[in-house]
């Protein structure tokens, strides 16, 4: 069950910005692409900040899987709770990457803690914006250490443009796509499915 484990990295305002310096996709093409009505898009889908992160998330098509995790995991009522929240969403393609059958045992009712400590893995209380997490690293000197709700720890380093998480067992995302507004927290979509070590 997702927990008040923050950090002190955290930002809980209201107000969420694409800095010019957001991390860019790993093709050289904006972060953020936006609709003529300025509403964030997320694989050709509209996200709108009056929904919450289930919400927006079930309308994206590049994240029916992990809306399907969520699902199983029992996670929606907390997903769509006042947060705020921010998560780190894992594209379909993130966990097609992963060993041939780990989605499908993650999926059975046996497993239901292990894929909510997955899930909560990509978690962390508060709102926290690409700026904040700039802000972070170039605090820690280069890296940040994001306490994640699931309890361990993600780190976050630039690469370039780009925002690279590392979980504590080495698995590694890049975030793709910054700042997608939500009315209880933001989602910044990662090429990569993170691991906890428990």
């Amino acid at each position: 069950m997702l927990g008040a484990c923050g950090s002190e990295n955290v930002t809980t305002e209201s107000d969420v910005t694409v800095p010019a310096d957001a991390p860019m996709a790993t093709d050289g093409t904006a972060a953020n692409s936006m609709d003529a009505s300025g509403n964030v898009m997320v694989g050709g889908a509209e996200m709108l900040p009056t929904r919450n992160i289930v919400e927006n998330a079930s309308n994206s098509p590049v994240h029916t899987t992990l809306v399907t995790a969520v699902k199983e995991a029992g996670l929606v009522d907390t997903l769509s709770g006042t947060g705020p929240f921010t998560v780190f969403a894992p594209v379909n393609a993130a966990f097609d990457k992963l060993p041939a059958g780990t989605v499908d045992t993650l999926l059975k009712p046996e497993s239901k803690a292990k894929l909510g400590a997955v899930l909560t893995y990509h978690v962390v209380s508060g709102r926290m914006t690409a700026a904040d997490l700039a802000q972070a690293i170039t605090e820690g000197n280069g890296t940040a250490t994001l306490t994640t709700v699931q309890g361990e720890n993600l780190t976050a380093r630039m690469e370039g443009t780009n925002v690279v998480l590392t979980g504590e067992g080495g698995s590694r995302a890049i975030v793709t796509q910054a700042d997608v507004p939500q009315s209880n927290g933001v989602i910044h979509v990662i090429d990569g499915v993170l691991l906890p070590n428990a």
